[in-house]
């Protein structure tokens, strides 16, 4: 009797490490602890914090799921056309995104290549001026001119008269648009920011394909381009975008296409 029960509690013992490898079943249907781990460390990447609590919210969410696709597979809706069109589209979209995650793993954006990068678009832009600008968009040509004459007349503030722009976003700030090069802007409006004087109203309204613009250049200095620190986010996506589109334009040179 002592020999079968030490037997049996072997069993138990040599089953644990088994059924800690699963967080829940459904319908005899394991759930993997593996999963909910996989889950777990794609949430931290994005900015979670790993807790018991986030790990018992996965686990209902994957036992919610798994409860539902279940019952969609038992309906045999997965055969249904649209059904399978859509699984195969997922399917390729999985595939697409992990083939471009590992070409980018096998060939990394460089520390170096990012500063030479860097260095290059600061020799280009060396010597550019920006200004400090506000404008009032308006609708119509007499619209404007009578807003300009008023401005001139000092019968109204740049900022009070801003508020009937049709801009929203710089009417709220008065016409604010901040600093930014002349390029940054469409060439009507870029030529009467580059043409004015400091604190110099437009001479008259200018015509875009947005309306009519009255502009008010405010300051002008040397470009201030952003240190390395603060343009190499933006430059290592910007690169690596640039390595998927070669990479792809090689496998679609190499293809087979008839």
């Amino acid at each position: 009797m002592k020999r079968f029960a030490t037997l049996a509690l072997t069993c138990a013992l040599a089953a644990t490490p088994l059924y800690a490898q699963n967080v829940a079943t459904v319908n005899g249907k394991a759930i993997p602890k593996a999963e909910v781990d996989e889950f777990v460390a794609t949430l931290v990447q994005q900015g979670a914090k790993d807790s018991p609590e986030l790990r018992e919210e996965i686990k209902q969410e994957l036992i919610g799921r798994a409860v539902l696709v279940q019952a969609a597979e038992k309906s045999g809706i997965e055969k249904q056309a649209a059904v399978k069109q859509e699984l195969e589209m997922a399917r390729q979209s999985v595939l697409v995104r992990a083939l471009m995650q590992d070409y980018l793993k096998k060939n990394p954006v460089k520390d170096a290549d990012v500063r030479a990068e860097y260095e290059i678009l600061k020799k280009q832009e060396a010597g550019k001026q920006e200004y400090k600008v506000r404008h009032i968009l308006l609708e119509d040509e007499a619209q404007a001119k009578k807003v300009l004459a008023d401005l001139k007349a000092k019968k109204t503030t740049f900022a009070e008269a801003a508020k009937q722009s049709a801009d929203p976003g710089s009417a709220a700030r008065g016409g604010e648009l901040g600093w930014a090069p002349s390029d940054a802007y469409v060439p009507a409006f870029s030529k009467a920011v580059e043409t004015q004087k400091k604190g110099e109203l437009s001479a008259a309204p200018i015509k875009s394909d947005f309306g009519w613009h009255i502009v008010l250049v405010e300051d002008q200095r040397a470009l201030q381009f952003p240190s390395f620190e603060e343009a190499k986010p933006q430059l290592e996506e910007m690169m690596r975008q640039s390595k998927l589109e070669e990479y792809q334009q090689s496998l679609f040179k190499a293809a087979d296409i008839k």
